[in-house]
């Protein structure tokens, strides 16, 4: 390992091959977390507020100080947590997931309920190399559990393997060597499918992918921007952090990648790079000034800063007379991620004021209907987060057993820039039984007409099929306006709106006489109609249930 601070930022902003870097001094995230022994491998949370990472050979690890800095020895999984801006002393995680004696974690999801481990375990029982899967339950965290990556044993035969589960835990980046014995490592990538199964490992391509080395990737909460280390040419010491970006949705056409450059690489092996959803802070390991061995620092991130370069130029002109026909197209090329948005709130039972059991919570964008990731509230306190890019229409729907769907919109499509949280999303699910009522949130119209909008049809697509899966249920289907217009037009806008709502559910193969509709015009306003923002939440479509 490096003797220099091997330290990763994501400030970037490059103009062809040329960086300008904000000159912030790394620091260590202090005597809490770093000690005497060996920390590695930083894994943040996305929300910035847990910091997972191994420690070598401290004595409380299940096989203690076996070895030595030189050889394997013993490593298990710890984690700190960050409280009114200071980290907690670090505490060893629980035996489910340091089984071994070389415990290593990957990844964590946005909800801080799932993580990928290093091994693949079978009824607890390290089987073989591979990734398993580790949630958290109200007792704690489960035993970790194999993920069948099909043919991935076979593939995977060099020295050493790494991996990232995607936040929204639909892509599973791999490096690892199909040469016996190697250290050239690729990465490759598997894909959840819509049956539960994991695709076979496929090789990210030649825009990644050398004759050298690629590992230790890190998907950026974006889901686009791709940071890995390669000794490829071009780089400054045996590995550098090299970084791009995901052009499709094939995931074998990326931009070129580009190298962090000074100060982040050194001329030492540079790996190992995280950092939250946020992008405040970029999270790595050093031995320079540190207490151990090695210890983690971290490093402030600053906004990029643009510069302009002639496309025919490889770095920024230092002055000079240009002729108009000279001048071409300038580019600027960033390696910072996309900023996104955190979303957070809390699932609570309407009736128990507790948190459901087995519920799960379902994001999708609303404008094609397309399923983007399933979220897992915290079993004790309920609160869920995920992380959404900006740009989409999305719904986010509960789906527990017994209960009525709830929803909730999160329009990013006129909103853009820096990372953004939200919170107070909840959602109050109630259980399936008669009187209950669900306001549809996720239903839009056009204004002052009963007419459709396309981003509706996920959400009566799924009421259609709650109907399916509970044949004995009756409900009414009503719609409500806010005090604006006379009632005339209130009452006959709320129908056809209810109408409308009804019969696309009859065309879903509802029967008929099983939904009915009511407008009921401004007569059950659910808050005062004084401000815009109240008038929005008295316009909307319910459906409640009278039969069961």
């Amino acid at each position: 390992m490096k003797s220099t601070f091997p330290f990763v930022c994501t400030a970037l902003l490059f103009a062809q091959s040329t960086a300008l870097f904000a000159q912030n001094k790394p620091e260590s995230i202090g005597s809490a977390v770093n000690t005497e022994y060996s920390e590695l491998n930083p894994v943040m949370s996305p929300d910035g507020k847990t910091l997972y990472f191994g420690r070598k050979n401290h004595p409380q690890n299940k096989f203690g100080m076996a070895g030595t800095e030189q050889i394997a020895g013993s490593q298990d999984i710890w984690y700190s947590e960050s409280l009114m801006g200071a980290w907690t002393t670090s505490r060893r995680m629980s035996e489910a997931l340091n089984r071994d004696q070389y415990n290593t974690i990957y990844s964590v999801s946005p909800d801080g309920q799932t993580i990928l481990v290093k091994g693949a375990y079978v009824n607890g029982q390290y089987e073989t190399r591979g990734f398993s899967i580790s949630k958290k339950t109200a007792s704690g965290w489960e035993i970790p559990k194999k993920l069948d990556i099909p043919k991935y044993e076979k593939m995977s035969r060099g020295k050493n393997e790494y991996g990232y589960l995607s936040n929204d835990g639909k892509v599973l980046l791999m490096a690892f060597s199909e040469k016996k014995n190697s250290d050239e490592d690729d990465i490759y990538a598997s894909f959840l499918e819509k049956d539960g199964t994991w695709s076979e490992p496929m090789n990210l391509g030649d825009d990644v992918n050398t004759d050298f080395t690629e590992t230790t990737p890190f998907l950026a909460a974006d889901g686009k921007t791709l940071y890995f280390s390669s000794n490829r040419e071009g780089g400054k010491g045996s590995n550098d952090i090299w970084v791009c970006k995901r052009k499709d949705e094939t995931w074998i056409n990326w931009t070129e990648p580009t190298n962090l450059g000074e100060p982040i690489n050194t001329d030492q092996y540079d790996a190992y790079y995280t950092i939250s959803a946020a992008g405040d802070y970029a999270y790595f390991i050093s031995s320079n000034n540190s207490l151990g061995k090695k210890d983690i620092f971290r490093l402030k991130l600053d906004q990029p800063k643009a510069v302009e370069v002639p496309a025919s130029t490889t770095s920024p002109m230092a002055g000079g007379d240009k002729k108009p026909s000279d001048t071409k197209p300038t580019k600027t090329e960033t390696t910072k991620s996309d900023p996104v948005v955190l979303v957070s709130g809390k699932v609570i039972d309407a009736k128990t004021g507790k948190v459901p059991v087995n519920t799960k919570i379902i994001y999708e964008d609303l404008t094609n209907g397309k399923e983007l990731g399933v979220a897992t509230p915290d079993p004790i306190t309920g609160i869920y987060k995920i992380v959404l890019p900006y740009g989409k229409n999305y719904g986010i729907t509960t789906k527990i057993e017994g209960y009525v769907g709830t929803s909730q919109n999160i329009d990013l499509t006129k909103l853009n820039g820096k990372y953004l949280e939200i919170e107070g999303k909840d959602m109050t699910v109630k259980p399936v039984e008669v009187g209950v009522k669900v306001e549809m949130n996720n239903i839009f119209f056009e204004f002052g007409k009963a007419a459709l909008k396309p981003e509706s049809y996920p959400e009566l697509n799924r009421i259609a099929e709650f109907f399916k899966a509970n044949k004995k249920i009756v409900s009414e289907i009503s719609g409500h306006t806010d005090n604006v217009g006379s009632d005339e037009i209130n009452n006959k806008l709320s129908q056809e709106r209810a109408d409308v709502v009804r019969n696309y559910l009859l065309t879903q193969g509802v029967p008929t006489e099983r939904i009915s509709a009511k407008g009921y015009g401004k007569t059950r306003p659910k808050v005062n109609n004084d401000t815009p923002e109240n008038q929005a939440i008295n316009r909307r479509v319910e459906f409640e249930i009278l039969k069961n």
